[in-house]
């Protein structure tokens, strides 16, 4: 890699996964991929294909069962505060307020009250939810509980996010709402993602680079660059580019 070469900050070589039963399921096989520093990667294929299982292992959840995963040079064998992981299925605290929640991973980490308050204050502006501090998670719109737990992963200020499908269940236009806010945290923030998304103008509409993935046992079968200006608006997902590029992506999957 040249000096001008972005870094690698997550790289997996010929992984493979196998889930144990009668017969055992080849989830992924001889998958190499690797995601550089800040970079925003959106991973698509068909269902079964090992999407959430890579994820997973990116994670430190599982093991690969051959090849290697990388982060920032060093195995990944175990989880980690540098890797944040965001499931589709909710996971916030409904017994803690919203505020209690964005903290909940400093007090882990033993962050002092006034350093853990001013912390849960950013991202309570940066996401316009000041105003629902002290809300619980029954009294939080479905779009804006997602975005509490992606805030709640970021108040600890990991290195790479990893996102499995977080809107999936949402409605489209909440779903579009909570892209535009994902975005705009992005651009803020910079952050290096690998984003699980089973929608194509998902993808497209936030990521850098998209992978996808052979049907089951995955492995990558190609990838397309995104060069859609940033900040990306309603007119991006209007633009002749876009179309052409969905159009490719597709015919891909």
């Amino acid at each position: 890699m040249s000096s001008d070469s972005p870094r690698l900050r997550l790289e997996a070589e010929n992984v493979g996964y196998t889930y144990p039963g009668e017969p055992p399921t080849r989830a992924l096989e001889g998958l190499t991929l690797s995601v550089a520093d800040n970079e925003f990667v959106a991973l698509l294929g068909p269902v079964g294909c090992g999407k959430t299982t890579l994820l997973r292992i990116f994670a430190g959840f599982l093991t690969p069962s051959q090849g290697s995963v990388r982060c920032d040079g060093a195995s990944v064998d175990g989880p980690s505060w540098q890797r944040g992981y965001v499931l589709q299925e909710s996971s916030i605290f409904p017994w803690m307020s919203v505020r209690e929640n964005l903290e909940f991973g400093l007090v882990a980490k033993g962050m002092e009250p006034e350093a853990r308050r001013a912390r849960s204050d950013e991202l309570l502006h940066l996401l316009g939810l000041s105003s629902f501090e002290a809300a619980y998670p029954k009294q939080l719109s479905s779009g804006m509980s997602k975005m509490v737990e992606v805030a709640r992963v970021l108040a600890t200020d990991p290195s790479m996010l990893l996102l499995d499908e977080p809107f999936g269940a949402l409605d489209a236009q909440t779903r579009a709402r909570m892209q535009d806010e994902l975005a705009g945290l992005w651009e803020q923030r910079r952050k290096t993602v690998v984003f699980v998304t089973h929608d194509v103008e998902e993808a497209l509409y936030l990521a850098d680079r998209i992978v996808v993935l052979t049907a089951r046992p995955g492995h990558v079968k190609q990838q397309f660059k995104v060069t859609l200006p940033r900040p990306r608006s309603l007119e991006t997902r209007f633009a002749p580019e876009f179309a052409a590029l969905k159009r490719q992506v597709w015919e891909v999957i």
